[in-house]
């Protein structure tokens, strides 16, 4: 399972350790990652994703999964978040439509 964020496309960053002598070593910054139920308010599902703790305060501040999908570029998204994107887009798009001719 590799470390990145489903939503974001937040990963593993490198860098050094100093130390007080001035010697640098390699290190891995890894993100915060979360496992995280979050509800689809179009779809009326709950879906388990692995999330950061900074894209759930993303996701809470946008509105909900939903509204955050529909904003997210499909290049930083994981393949199952834009698949849930896709669906998302269908659903409201046929819910339109049926608003619309009713």
């Amino acid at each position: 399972m590799s470390r990145v964020c489903e939503l974001t496309g937040k990963g593993v960053q490198s860098g050094n350790n100093v130390s007080h002598a001035n010697n640098k070593t390699r290190r891995r910054f890894l993100p915060n990652l979360c496992n995280v139920t979050l509800i689809s308010d179009a779809l009326g599902q709950r879906y388990r994703l692995r999330v950061s703790a900074h894209a759930l305060r993303s996701v809470e501040h946008r509105g909900g999964l939903d509204a955050f999908l529909m904003k997210a570029r499909d290049t930083e998204l994981s393949q199952r978040a834009r698949l849930l994107k896709r669906q998302i887009a269908k659903k409201v798009e046929t819910e339109g439509q049926t608003a619309v001719s009713a």
